[in-house]
């Protein structure tokens, strides 16, 4: 309702600390508060007023008495009552200043209700004093003045106790007046100043009562007001952002010093042209604007006096109390740090931190962009899968900071290699991608996948260091061979096994022939993965006989695999993939389960010599699964006898070794097959762990017509002598063959001459008849 003068304003401001309001202040009421500052404030407003209300009214009672009391009574009366209003009034103007804010200083309320009192009872004096002893006609003036100074009471309703006080006084003064006049005032004139009275009474407890609740609302109005000020200063002080507001033509109104900063233009350039083409003719913005609804996290680029910069927009329209529409408002912010930052993680998510290639996933997007190219426009796009050749062993011979050396010298080559015909890339490890854009001529892609395998092939010189390495390639052509990445991905992965397997160092594109072949694969393995759960498998048995006297000393038990539909499928077929798939520890399980249950069944010293596959060796369970199986038949260890081969040392030795030695301490026979054929080092022969060699068939068989042949079969029986190890020769089909390798020194022997495979009915009816006849004539 009252509103304080500006002078007030500055006064009261120059008092509070920086960044202070007098309306910020949340005190008790005795304390300094918002509704109490802006009631000083008011109330110092309205002081004038109210003073001279009582000076006009005791001047106008002076001129009624001032020929019926001393002039010197009237004149001091006067003077007082003058005085006292005048130095009242000059009190509030200084109240308002020195008592408000929150270094303001504490005004009881006492204080303002004694001061009040005390001009009501100063001015009353003298007319009370004096009512008995004038006639009646001064009675009734003295008292209609009265009457009529107590509506001054509503220079006094910002604080509405201290109205209450001064018409309390008034209204006591004067029924004291008329009480002590008697009947002098006639009836008519007593009751028109009563009236006056109260209706001064009642008027001004309204009007106090309303502009309190006025004063109420517009200090707590103040206080959300002052508070959302300083929180938009801070906001903007702070830098984190900036505000601004075009009229209802998208012309700018206000803008902050932070986007005029920004802009590097004065802001009476900005003030009043359009935001839009001040941005750059942002279009989006313009639309936004135009739809007059609210927007949010709207991004731009904008041209700065410091480059290039990003901001992020938002905006409400502004709507007037009619409903019509006044422009809009809002806040901005500057996000080029933020965009940057993006910028590097999605170059970090997109690149090979070794090569600087776009890595797996980016590859897979730039395949997507080309599928879909491709798709629109008739023109082929490829994917070229690359896996280097030979390059497990530079990390292993040579350490990691060497073969990171090579991969990256690769990846330099593929990018010169390829040029501007598509993008290089690493999926991982040592396999890289290259997606073609434009494969349109396939004799160009060939073309390019052959000067790749030559430049891949030249020497890498690192540190000195010679290193060697080539690469194969699959690939696959789209959406020809594949409509999808991952169908095209799939196809190219099909092409590069494809020329792995094809002797490695070239390349190979994918066809339906690929397709049938990889189709046919994944129908074999689920094949065999039924197999084994249906116990598809059984054992052959081939019997091994004593050189010396040509007895049945044991079997060599073979897997063999009955397909419902295949027929027959050979172990040097199924086993590769059994092993490949992770089925062999499985397999490998059952058949020393089955050999253990048929050796028990059969008389000492019928042994049975069964494969153990690389890749079942080297588990440390397989003691464990040996054993058991021995006490659930009650085996001797003895009459098992377990072949390994020579690539069993290619891997971690350490691990095979001590798997070897935990088999050894359950009795368990180790011979090492196919010796003369592997990789190991004889000195592994003194490590405890084989009591027997098996020497290859094609030793044998040739022994008759190569000299050499019978010369290695004769060292290798030599070396198994000097280790006390037995001796078995393998694939012995003739009278001759025999003969010979018992005159070398071999124990046992092995081949078509003594049997076939046979079916257990057919090896039991073997061990059965054993006493009775001997093996050959």
């Amino acid at each position: 309702m009252y509103e304080a003068p500006d002078r007030y304003k500055r006064m009261i401001a120059a008092r509070l600390p920086d960044g202070e309001s007098m309306a910020v202040t949340s005190e008790s009421k005795d304390d300094a508060s918002p509704l109490r500052d802006v009631q000083l404030i008011s109330r110092a407003q309205l002081a004038p007023f109210f003073a001279a209300a009582n000076i006009v009214a005791s001047a106008m009672l002076a001129a009624a008495l001032w020929d019926k009391a001393p002039v010197a009574w009237i004149g001091g009366w006067l003077a007082a009552v003058g005085g006292l209003n005048l130095l009242a009034m000059q009190i509030a103007r200084t109240q308002a200043v020195t008592h408000v804010g929150r270094s303001g200083r504490k005004l009881p309320q006492w204080q303002l209700i004694g001061e009040v009192l005390l001009r009501a009872v100063v001015w009353l004096s003298l007319p009370i004093y004096l009512f008995t002893s004038v006639d009646a006609d001064t009675q009734v003036i003295a008292a209609s003045i009265i009457a009529g100074l107590a509506i001054g009471g509503l220079g006094l309703v910002v604080v509405p106790p201290c109205a209450i006080a001064w018409m309390s006084a008034f209204t006591v003064g004067l029924c004291g007046a008329l009480l002590l006049g008697g009947t002098a005032v006639p009836v008519p004139n007593m009751l028109s100043i009563l009236f006056t009275m109260g209706v001064a009474i009642f008027g001004v407890l309204t009007v106090a009562r309303w502009a309190f609740h006025q004063l109420k609302t517009n200090a707590e109005a103040g206080t959300q007001s002052e508070s959302a000020s300083l929180l938009l200063q801070e906001y903007e002080q702070r830098g984190v952002g900036w505000l601004w507001q075009v009229d209802a033509d998208n012309r700018l109104t206000y803008i902050s010093s932070r986007m005029v900063a920004l802009l590097g233009r004065p802001a009476s350039q900005l003030v009043g042209h359009s935001l839009p083409s001040l941005l750059g003719g942002n279009a989006e913005l313009g639309r936004r604007l135009l739809e007059k609804v609210p927007f949010a996290s709207l991004e731009m680029e904008v041209q700065t006096a410091r480059g290039a910069r990003w901001i992020s927009m938002a905006g409400d329209p502004i709507i007037d109390t009619a409903g019509r529409f006044d422009g809009f408002r809002g806040v901005g912010t500057d996000i080029t740090e933020v965009r940057q930052s993006q910028e590097r993680l999605r170059h970090l998510a997109n690149v090979d931190v070794l090569s600087g290639l776009p890595n797996r996933g980016r590859v897979r997007q730039l395949l997507g962009e080309s599928l879909r190219t491709a798709t629109t426009s008739n023109v082929p796009c490829a994917i070229m899968f690359l896996d280097l050749d030979g390059f497990k062993p530079v990390n292993d011979t040579f350490g990691h900071p060497k073969g990171d050396a090579v991969l990256q010298a690769v990846a330099k080559r593929l990018v010169d290699e390829v040029a501007g015909d598509g993008h290089v890339g690493r999926m991982g490890g040592d396999e890289f991608a290259i997606v073609i854009t434009d494969a349109q001529s396939r004799r160009k892609v060939e073309q390019l996948a052959d000067r790749i395998i030559v430049a891949i092939k030249e020497p890498y010189l690192i540190d000195q260091t010679e290193i060697r390495i080539g690469v194969s390639i699959g690939c696959a052509f789209g959406p020809i061979d594949g409509a999808t990445v991952d169908d095209l991905i799939l196809k190219a992965d099909l092409a590069l096994y494809e020329a792995k397997g094809a002797g490695r160092g070239i390349a190979r594109y994918f066809s339906s022939e690929l397709q049938s072949e990889q189709e046919d694969r994944v129908r074999f393995e689920n094949d065999l993965r039924q197999a084994v759960a249906a116990k598809q498998f059984h054992l052959v048995f081939q019997p091994l006989v004593a050189a010396k006297d040509q007895k049945l000393v044991g079997f060599e038990a073979l897997i063999r695999w009955n397909h419902p539909q295949r027929g027959f499928v050979p172990p040097n077929v199924f086993i590769p993939v059994a092993e490949e798939i992770g089925l062999m520890t499985s397999i490998g399980e059952w058949v020393i389960e089955e050999s253990c249950r048929v050796a028990a069944s059969w008389p000492e010293p019928i042994t049975v010599a069964l494969n153990v596959s690389p890749k079942q060796i080297v588990m440390p369970a397989l003691p464990n699964t040996v054993s058991q199986c021995l006490a659930r038949y009650k085996l001797p260890g003895n009459r098992l006898e377990l072949e390994v081969t020579e690539g069993i040392f290619l891997g971690d030795k350490g691990s095979t070794l001590d798997v070897l030695k935990r088999l050894r301490q359950l009795g368990v026979g180790i011979a090492l097959d196919d010796f003369g054929t592997g990789y190991s080092s004889i000195g592994y022969l003194n490590k405890a762990v084989f009591h027997k060699l098996k020497i290859d068939g094609s030793f044998v068989r040739e022994a008759g017509t190569r000299p050499e042949n019978l010369a290695i079969i004769q060292s290798i029986v030599q070396l198994a002598k000097s280790f006390r190890m037995t001796v078995t020769a393998e694939g012995v089909e003739t009278a001759e063959d025999f003969e010979r390798m018992r005159e070398l020194g071999c124990d046992v022997i092995q081949g078509y001459l003594f049997g076939r495979p046979l079916s257990f009915e057919r090896a039991n009816e073997m061990v059965l008849g054993l006493s009775a006849r001997r093996m050959i004539a």
